[in-house]
């Protein structure tokens, strides 16, 4: 492979910069991660504006100065974890644009495309990981402002994350794989002991996939789990109103999503807002409206997406 470096397009998929009314828009129809919500919003503003926490120490608790400096020497990488279908992409896609506004700057989203992971060819995925971290370092340096809070920050998405950062205590681990892992590491620290305005999010099925390295470097890793009967009535509530559903209908309609007959498990956020809300829209459409009746009987014959099976 030519020593060059892969251009910024070859690297990323489209990028995203908010405030973004669409992405709003989005990150408001996640119901039922309210806390994940919150607290994901939170770690990412101190990661990457750090005059916020400098403010609030100075206020709280003004000697508390290794507290403070323990707060800031965080690694800039969360980790998003879990079942498959549980909002954790949309989270990903979707925070950015929460946050931009809780801190009133501009923050632009870098999405690693899968293609980063390269061909297998001696040195290319090295060469690909370091390219990322590279733009994302060169882009978060003109940001940084050591007087006061940043004039904008990135983050560096990587979905599916476990085809980049595979352990490498894994026997059957390619030598080729391993330095890429070694190169993501660096990438991360570099950000870190640059104090850059910059965060790193990685998306996961498979958590115990992932390098012990990497997960010890996270700032916080978020477990994400399939909605439980409080989070699809949540889900479902206003959607199922709003086509004109009585309350017992919705109410058998959350059971039913649930793990039943046997079944240990129940339906993911995907499969209530992108399958199930739309096939009791399509089935009515376009002659006639959505019934109590037609609504449960499609409920009783979605079929919940399976678990994802690391084996």
């Amino acid at each position: 492979m030519e020593n060059h470096k892969p251009s910024f397009s070859e690297l990323f998929e489209q990028t995203i910069t908010y405030p973004d009314v669409d992405y709003k828009s989005r990150y408001d129809l996640l119901v039922g991660l309210d806390n994940k919500k919150v607290r994901l919003a939170k770690i990412l503003g101190l990661l990457i504006n750090s005059a916020a926490i400098k403010t609030w120490t100075q206020k709280y608790h003004p000697d508390a100065n290794n507290v403070f400096n323990a707060v800031l020497r965080r690694p800039p990488l969360i980790i998003l974890a879990g079942d498959v279908g549980a909002g954790k992409s949309e989270l990903a896609y979707t925070i950015g644009d929460a946050v931009a506004r809780q801190e009133k700057i501009a923050i632009e989203l870098l999405p690693l495309s899968l293609s980063t992971r390269g061909k297998g060819m001696v040195g290319e995925m090295t060469q690909l990981v370091s390219a990322a971290f590279d733009y994302t370092v060169e882009k978060a340096k003109k940001l940084k402002n050591d007087d006061a809070k940043s004039n904008g920050a990135v983050i560096l998405l990587v979905d599916e994350a476990d085809a980049l950062a595979q352990s490498r205590e894994n026997s059957q681990m390619h030598h080729e794989d391993k330095a890429g892992v070694n190169a993501f590491i660096r990438g991360i620290d570099s950000l870190a002991n640059g104090k850059f305005p910059a965060a790193v999010i990685m998306c996961t099925n498979r958590p115990d996939s992932l390098d012990p390295a990497i997960k010890r470097r996270a700032a916080e890793i978020f477990i994400f789990e399939r909605p439980n009967v409080e989070q699809r009535a949540a889900v479902l509530n206003q959607p199922l109103k709003e086509l004109g559903l009585n309350e017992e209908s919705i109410a058998t309609i959350v059971d039913l999503t649930g793990a039943k007959d046997g079944r240990k498990y129940g339906a993911t956020y995907s499969d209530l807002m992108q399958r199930l809300i739309p096939s009791i829209v399509l089935d009515a459409f376009p002659e006639k409206a959505v019934t109590d009746e037609s609504a449960v009987n499609i409920a009783k014959s979605l079929v919940p997406t399976p678990p994802f099976n690391e084996n």
